[in-house]
């Protein structure tokens, strides 16, 4: 079996064009993976009385509260996507394709496993109401299952506005971000006012994406000022300005990071964005090895499957224990370190679960059993698609 394994990812490897900047890959690997890590470790779905309610171990031991700064990994996926949008549509553009092709081909990509999550959810849903399934438990089902579908949104948003973004300088949206926390919380504003940070939040590492492409980023001198300057400002504005320390939502909080971003959420962002450009290197060098490079492969093939169903992993593994329960660390309160070792011991069961998800959706998610993989190509259509053998999606 060993041995097996390591010819395939010795094709793999053999398979990848030449030119490709393998780090992209690794980090966007990294995002996706710390995404879905991080939900399994802070969600939890507490048996109450006959009724499921969403709960977390952030709201019972604050001091669990780095766990956040390991998992919250979304900026480094945001900027990953701003260097590689802008780059393919450069490519897009010296090849004549059409705005509205590229677009088109790009937004299928994220939107078309969405209906796959849709069709099951709702008929889900529909069977649990007919049931007689008390509707809190299915409305805390159907939102935590449909919870990823923000973040597409707002990818998608951005996405489409790639062609004004590869010029833009981060601290606009940075900017942005600042005045709307001054408005917020310095001057009373109405809440509502802090959405506009949905956008300009997510915009400041998606430009600095577009800045990387741009050549803007290559020094290490930029990786380290984003990486200290942005640290130094996150420690500065939880220790002074009164922001929560985690960087995800606590249900309960009066302020939550992430609902919508604050200036210490975007902060923290560009401290990750800093990290990840300066570890490229190292993660060029790991990509060398065939095995990690398959691993890596394999992710940004099912990011997708991966991302829209690991709560559904979660929540049916949660499901099935129920006749059992309530199980230490699957239905409990999640208000003591006991709590958290064991559901350190869920995680495989989670994994498990979301594995049988991906064999059942990723072949429609794809498009056709036998899709050309757009990370590992031939080099004959690699070298067909751009002049250097190297685009990534």
């Amino acid at each position: 079996m060993r041995d097996r394994v390591r010819r395939v990812a010795h094709r793999i490897d053999a398979a990848t064009p030449p030119g490709r900047d393998r780090s992209v890959d690794a980090l966007r690997a990294v995002a996706v993976l710390g995404v879905v890590l991080g939900h399994w470790l802070v969600t939890a779905l507490v048996a109450d009385g006959g009724r499921l309610r969403t709960a977390s171990p952030l709201q019972h031991l604050p001091e669990l509260a780095p766990i956040s700064w390991l998992f919250q990994t979304l900026a480094v996926f945001f900027l990953v996507g701003g260097h590689v949008a802008t780059r393919s549509h450069a490519t897009a553009q010296a090849e004549g394709t059409a705005y509205h092709r590229w677009l088109t081909a790009r937004l299928s990509r994220l939107f078309k496993p969405v209906a796959a999550l849709l069709v099951l959810w709702t008929a889900v849903t529909t069977a649990l109401l007919l049931s007689g399934t008390d509707v809190t438990t299915v409305r805390t089902l159907a939102k935590l299952a449909l919870s990823p579908l923000w973040f597409l949104l707002v990818f998608a948003a951005l996405t489409a506005a790639t062609p004004l973004v590869a010029r833009l300088n981060p601290l606009w949206p940075l900017a942005v971000v600042l005045h709307v926390d001054l408005l917020r919380f310095g001057f009373g504003a109405p809440p509502a006012v802090g959405w506009v940070n949905l956008a300009a939040g997510w915009l400041v590492p998606y430009s600095l994406g577009a800045a990387w492409t741009r050549g803007e980023l290559d020094r290490p001198r930029a990786g380290w000022v984003l990486f200290v300057g942005g640290t130094a400002a996150t420690a500065g504005l939880v220790a002074w300005a009164g922001y929560p320390a985690s960087m995800v939502g606590v249900p309960g909080a009066s302020v939550s990071n992430l609902d919508p971003p604050t200036l210490a959420a975007v902060t923290f962002g560009l401290g990750q964005c800093g990290l990840a450009l300066l570890l490229r290197e190292r993660l060029r060098r790991t990509m060398r090895r065939p095995l990690a490079w398959a691993a890596v492969a394999f992710v940004n093939l099912s990011a997708m499957t991966i991302f829209l169903w690991h709560q559904t992993a979660l929540m049916a593994t949660t499901a099935t224990g129920l006749p059992f329960g309530p199980l230490p660390g699957l239905h409990t309160p999640p208000d003591h370190l006991g709590w958290v070792a064991a559901r350190l011991l869920w995680l495989p069961a989670f994994a498990l679960t979301l594995g049988l998800c991906w064999a059942a959706f990723h072949v429609y998610e794809s498009g056709r059993p036998r899709a050309r993989s757009r990370v590992v190509r031939s080099r004959r259509a690699a070298d067909r698609a751009t002049p250097t053998g190297a685009r990534h999606v």
